[in-house]
């Protein structure tokens, strides 16, 4: 993480069981300072001298009573609790949010750091890299606490209703009145993708699956602040037979980001991509296996309100000559597998969202019309998953949901998967392509 990042997360404070844990001695001292503070430094005299046999003068010492100190009383900062639930615009009152990684542009976009004009119009985008910045210091918080509490034997239900309402939590808004999810809160629903499943999966009500410890696990959830959506993902696994597959779409991941910037095309990105997640192999139960990039899954352009904005970034090469343009806002996703590095569309479908295009048609089912008042107001054109509606209070909704999405007015979003028996991972972020450097917005010190 840039310098700034790291110093905003070092700040904080976790509290664990309701016990503050004091991270980097922020909000107190050690405890020897603390001890030395409690008592006091000088003697208190009681009385005048007593004559004795020697005519030595006696004295008595009294002990002021020991007092009780608050953790984060000394410095006055608000803590962060375990799980994660003061806002982040508590933590950082004078909404200066950390800085992503800040990489400067090179070659004939190397005048941009310092062109006066290019730094104007960078100081025009305050406001849209406030909600940025502040949406991504949400991801990191709740994706490094969550990285840490989830366990082989929770159910997926547990995991995502975990991570959602810590976003919930720290965005400071619950979604449960209308409008206010589309303030801040879930930039789409929490993706939890099993083994040979790449992407698109989470819990519908009833769910019972449990993630075991030989799983592979791709954790893909959004944040959004004003519309501004921080895309960020990153695998889970148990067992370090899987290392080379997880290092493998880190690696790809960074190497597009380096590659990624204004004018530079989609071909190379894709070409520098595949060279990297190709150069990996996976050695699992005594078979290796050479690690292929998922060739029909890409990255994206991110647009206000809108997680797909219309432009696709490539982890093959191809002959896609689009270029990345100036204020555009990526997220580069790659994917890696041991099985045939292609996916199809299987199980059961949970995620949705509202076609930004949507055609105005008339709508036979009563209930249709009912789904999508609700679905406008409360998510836009934001993806949402059935769990979403549940616990809007709807029921009985299937029938009017797959009729909007025969009317191609609602986007259903089923799970990609490899072939079964294969393993698939996942690397994410989301960057900024701004007038005088590219910010990687998403990046913590975690990934």
């Amino acid at each position: 993480m840039a310098a700034k990042a790291e110093e905003g997360i070092a700040n904080l404070t976790l509290v664990e069981d309701g016990k503050p844990q004091l991270a980097n001695g922020a909000g107190a001292g050690t405890k020897a300072e603390n001890d030395d503070s409690d008592e006091d430094e000088g003697d208190d005299n009681e009385g005048a001298p007593e004559a004795g046999a020697d005519g030595a003068a006696k004295k008595k010492k009294k002990r002021k009573p020991r007092k009780k100190k608050k953790a984060g009383a000394s410095s006055g900062l608000k803590v962060q609790t375990s799980p994660p639930r003061v806002p982040v615009h508590e933590l950082f009152p004078n909404h200066t949010y950390p800085e992503g990684e800040i990489c400067e542009y090179r070659d004939e976009n190397a005048y941009r750091t310092t062109s006066e004009e290019k730094r104007y119009l960078d100081r025009m985008n305050n406001d849209f890299l406030t909600d940025y910045r502040r949406a991504a210091e949400v991801h990191r918080q709740v994706r490094q606490w969550a990285r840490n509490w989830i366990k082989p034997g929770m159910t997926l239900t547990e995991i995502a209703e975990g991570i959602e309402d810590s976003v919930r939590a720290l965005t400071g808004h619950q979604g449960l009145e209308e409008g206010d999810a589309l303030k801040a809160g879930m930039g789409f629903p929490t993706g939890l993708s099993i083994n040979h499943c790449a992407a698109h999966y989470t819990p519908n009500a009833g769910n019972k699956m449990v993630l075991h410890a030989e799983d592979v696990m791709k954790v893909d959830f959004g944040v959004h602040v004003n519309g501004r959506i921080v895309d960020s993902a990153f695998t889970l696994h148990f067992d370090p037979v899987y290392d080379n597959l997880i290092n493998a779409c880190k690696d790809a991941t960074n190497a597009g980001i380096r590659e990624a910037g204004i004018d530079v095309r989609m071909s190379d990105i894709g070409a520098a991509i595949q060279e990297v997640m190709e150069s990996y192999e996976c050695e699992i139960k005594g078979t290796t296996y050479p690690v292929k990039c998922i060739r029909n899954l890409n990255g994206h352009s991110i647009g206000h309100y809108t997680i797909h904005g219309g432009k696709t970034v490539p982890i093959v090469k191809g002959g896609d000559q689009t270029k990345m343009e100036e204020g555009e806002t990526f997220a580069i996703e790659t994917f890696g597998s041991t099985g045939k590095g292609y996916v199809r569309d299987d199980m059961e479908t949970s995620h949705y969202a509202k076609r930004e295009d949507a055609p105005k048609v008339a709508l036979r089912v009563s209930s249709a019309k009912t789904l999508l008042n609700s679905i406008t107001k409360n998510f836009g054109t934001l993806p949402f998953c059935r769990r979403y509606l549940d616990r809007l209070g709807h029921d009985k909704y299937l029938l009017g949901l797959n009729s909007l999405v025969s009317a191609g007015i609602v986007e259903a979003y089923p799970p990609l998967c490899d072939v079964k028996g294969s393993y698939t991972a996942q690397s994410e972020h989301t960057f900024i392509l701004r007038p005088t450097v590219k910010e990687v917005i998403s990046r913590g010190d975690d990934y």
